[in-house]
């Protein structure tokens, strides 16, 4: 399920905006390749990162996914809830399982992500 309201980055991050913030996660897709998450690591508060700097980590039994920042902004918040339970990235990714969010300096950028129709081919594409 690729919900349409969300915009996606060919690292399979998704993003929701919200005016001058977004809301930032790993796509299904992501998690499903990954499999069991075991543990994230996320950006701090006041980090100030460009678009495509790696700015977390996904940890799961088989590998590590690295997750860059889909826009350039200022990490206003990490989920906190993952530290407890990482595997919330597993059972709700476009939901309880966020990873952070930010404010983003750079609005033009997010002209570049993917709508859910865009994302949903180049999964299908083999990307």
């Amino acid at each position: 399920m690729i919900p349409k309201e969300l915009k996606y980055t060919k690292d399979h991050e998704w993003v929701r905006l919200e005016g001058d913030k977004a809301r930032v996660g790993i796509t299904d897709h992501a998690q499903k390749q990954l499999g069991d998450i075991v543990f994230v690591e996320l950006p701090p508060a006041g980090k100030v990162v460009q678009q495509r700097d790696l700015v977390a980590s996904v940890e799961s039994v088989k590998a590590v996914g690295e997750v860059g920042a889909p826009l350039s902004g200022e990490v206003l918040e990490a989920n906190a809830a993952l530290s407890g339970s990482p595997d919330l990235v597993n059972k709700d990714p476009h939901g309880q399982g966020w990873l952070f969010t930010m404010r983003i300096s750079t609005p033009t950028e997010a002209s570049a992500l993917l709508d859910a129709a865009a994302y949903e081919a180049f999964v299908a594409s083999g990307g």
